[in-house]
């Protein structure tokens, strides 16, 4: 009879351990191997395109794949030197300002929550409507203009200052460097000095 050593003992539940283990593990049937191996790539006749991620200013890279025009998949650029391939949740979730899954049948449908024109809520009014780009941006030139006309102060007591205290200006998170800096240039050009962004707020 052979002495139960401490090495022994750690041996006999090792192989007990493995063997338990190999016994669950089912190897894949035949006609499951044959599905598989029918089954095509999705994104086989997708057409690529590369991306900078909309959520923040960090500049991910990203891959988006287009089917007959349709977006069907965002993935990370692995050729970014920033994200080397890899997404926040955040980045990740960039294919659904696009499409979702509807929760009922599974299938790949339109965000019904996509905006696709700027949207105008008229004063004392409570509902947003639906209006032209054309209109939107001339309606915010006028606005500017005419505040800054009504508020430009040129010399407060003997000093030239050149400002208007009635407009201020709130930075994104989602605005690349690139874009910001012609940003800057218009809000100071125009005079505005309370510039902000939603980072320190």
């Amino acid at each position: 009879m052979h002495e139960i050593t401490r090495r022994n003992f750690l041996k006999v539940l090792g192989t007990a351990f493995v063997a338990s283990s190999l016994a669950g593990v089912k190897l894949p049937q035949a006609g499951l191997a044959a599905e598989a191996a029918r089954t095509e790539f999705r994104l086989k006749d997708a057409v690529e395109t590369t991306l900078v991620c909309c959520f923040c200013s960090l500049g991910c890279g990203g891959i988006a794949s287009a089917i007959d025009g349709e977006l069907v998949n965002v993935e990370g650029d692995p050729d970014s030197p920033i994200n080397e391939g890899s997404f926040c949740a955040k980045g990740a979730s960039q294919y659904n300002v696009y499409n979702v899954y509807d929760p009922d049948t599974g299938e790949r449908i339109p965000n019904p929550r996509r905006l696709t024109k700027p949207q105008y809520r008229a004063p004392g009014e409570a509902e947003w409507q639906d209006v032209e780009w054309d209109w939107a941006i001339s309606r915010i030139a006028e606005r500017v203009k005419e505040t800054r006309d009504a508020s430009f102060e040129t010399v407060v007591d003997g000093i030239t200052v050149n400002r208007t205290q009635a407009i201020a200006h709130l930075g994104c998170g989602a605005i690349p460097n690139e874009d910001l800096a012609p940003m800057q240039k218009l809000q100071r050009a125009l005079g505005i000095i309370y510039l902000e962004h939603q980072a320190r707020l």
